[in-house]
């Protein structure tokens, strides 16, 4: 059995594939595995992957909206100790996996890295480093403090920590990471948050593209109201802390709250009154000037 699976969904990924197995299969470390799911692509990009010996390639059957339903079939054809999702487009540091071992022979269930954002120019994305504690207490340190917490390309997750609360990825949703990572964390027997910068995001001119596809951008809107909805119906059972409780939905609710700052007038009042009507401004306790103003931004409009 492998100690780590790397996981890659990806659909019509033609253009990014060579390079992102030529970044895999290169990698300082010896006892992994390389699982591709093809997602309904239609640029016949999986004969790229084919060509590659010591990797595994599987179709998903079911046409979905984002990647949930293939990072899924991911993880059950999985039979590494950890998990790894890379995005097809990205890459990791040769020597990440390395660099972590000694969280992986510690049977760490969530070890969280940093990234690089590669673009116009390099932009290290910081956030808190700590050592060895549960996962409810790391989600409460990197809740207000790490803006890409949700980002399931910053983790390795052990797979048993997926079988022991049976937690998916939503299928038929965007931020389907947003949905399932805090949930994840607050699940974890143990988390150590690193100072090491070991993958690369890509800033590619496709990745602005498709934020400028308005429909796009109200329908991840809505599913963020979803996915919000999900977590409070569950919240109460979830047998955590008061102050993590309160820290959830606050997490939830800022994130959707950023979400409709870009949508036109009509649309920021019809969701400004969505949150006032599901008293998610509840949610929000000012601790700031900026908090008090974003409170108010909903609340007197």
């Amino acid at each position: 059995m492998p100690k780590v699976s790397i996981i890659v969904p990806f659909n019509n990924g033609k253009k990014y594939l060579k390079n992102c197995l030529n970044n895999l299969i290169n990698i300082n470390y010896v006892d992994y595995e390389i699982i591709f799911i093809d997602d309904f692509s239609k640029d016949n990009s999986e004969e790229i992957a084919k060509k590659y010996k010591n990797t595994k390639f599987f179709y998903t059957t079911e046409e979905t909206i984002g990647v949930g339903n293939a990072r899924n079939l991911g993880i059950e054809k999985a039979r590494g100790k950890y998990i790894m999702f890379v995005d097809v487009d990205d890459s990791i540091d040769k020597n990440l996996l390395k660099n972590l071992e000694k969280y992986i022979d510690k049977n760490v269930e969530m070890i969280k890295y940093k990234m690089k954002i590669i673009g116009e120019k390099e932009v290290c994305a910081d956030g808190p480093v700590f050592d060895l504690i549960n996962g409810e207490d790391g989600f409460n340190k990197l809740c207000f403090e790490d803006k890409y917490l949700d980002s399931p390309c910053l983790y390795l997750i052990k797979k048993e920590l997926f079988e022991r609360t049976n937690l998916k990825f939503e299928k038929n949703v965007y931020h389907e990471d947003f949905g399932l990572i805090p949930e994840l964390l607050v699940n974890a027997r143990t988390i150590v948050s690193t100072n090491i910068y070991g993958y690369s995001y890509f800033q590619s001119e496709n990745s602005i593209m498709r934020n400028a596809d308005y429909s796009k951008r109200i329908k991840k809107v809505n599913d963020k109201f979803f996915l919000y909805d999900n977590l409070s119906r569950k919240i109460r059972d979830m047998k955590l802390e008061q102050n993590t409780q309160k820290n959830l939905l606050e997490y939830y609710t800022n994130s959707i709250i950023l979400s409709i700052k870009d949508l036109n007038k009509k649309d920021k009042v019809k969701y400004k009154y969505k949150i006032r009507q599901k008293k998610m401004l509840d949610n929000l306790r000012v601790r700031n000037i900026k908090q008090w103003l974003k409170k108010s931004y909903i609340k007197y409009m």
